[in-house]
This record gives C-alpha cells, sequence and structure tokens, in this order.
C-alpha cells in the first residue's frame, strides 16, 4: 500500500466521509504532493523542522517511539488557511474538521513511512 493509499484509509476513515478513494487521493496530493500525484513528507518534515516548536513534533513521527501530536491550528499555520479550506473543499468538509483530521492523520502518515528517524 503506497502513501496515497494509506493517507485516503485514514482520512476516510476519520473524518466518516463517503468520499471515494480517488477523491481523497487527487485532495491530498494537491495538499501535499510531490508534482507528481504522489505525497512528499520530506518537504513536509522539512517544513516542520524549521519551524522550532513543530521540530520536536515530527522528530517523534519519525522515530520509533510514540508520536507527539499536533493541532489543527498547527496544521492550518504549516499548511497554510487557504490550502487547508481548499482541501477541505475537494473532501467535502469544512476547514476546521479538514485540520482536526489532518492532525490526527499526518502523524500516522509519517510514522507509516519512517523508520530509525528518517523517511523510507
Amino acid at each position: 500500500m503506497d502513501l496515497i493509499e494509506i493517507g485516503t484509509k485514514l482520512l476516510s476513515d476519520q473524518l466518516g466521509l463517503n468520499v471515494d478513494s480517488a477523491t481523497v487521493s487527487s485532495a491530498l496530493s494537491g495538499l501535499l504532493g510531490d508534482g507528481q500525484g504522489g505525497i512528499d513528507l520530506t518537504a513536509l518534515a522539512g517544513k516542520m523542522a524549521s519551524s522550532g516548536e513543530l521540530g520536536n513534533i515530527v522528530g517523534s513521527w519519525l522515530g520509533d517511539g510514540s508520536n507527539s501530536s499536533i493541532s489543527a491550528d498547527s496544521i492550518m499555520s504549516l499548511l497554510g488557511s487557504g490550502e487547508v479550506a481548499n482541501f477541505a473543499g475537494k473532501i467535502g468538509t469544512d476547514s476546521a474538521t479538514a485540520a482536526g483530521g489532518l492532525a490526527d492523520v499526518l502523524p500516522q502518515l509519517m510514522d507509516k513511512a519512517s523508520s530509525g528517524g528518517n523517511l523510507l
């Protein structure tokens, strides 16, 4: 299962939305994309690492221990409220719900894509 599939499943489960996987996949790759239909977690991790307090959070996600939580407000700041609103519109929810879902899903997604502190 690739990152888009994992992210789609986690978001669909978390938000309880009845949205087809292609729509969620497209919205996720639009928000966190690598320009080729995938998710660029390396760029996200770098952005978090350079923003002070979020560096410790992303470090926990990449490591093999427990994952620190991130707030929906931090997601909005990190990704941009306009980008989150665009993502939310694509999957048929509001920005606050989308940011909350991303706050729950991104730690799991980053954790699944990493081992020993490094992205795979």
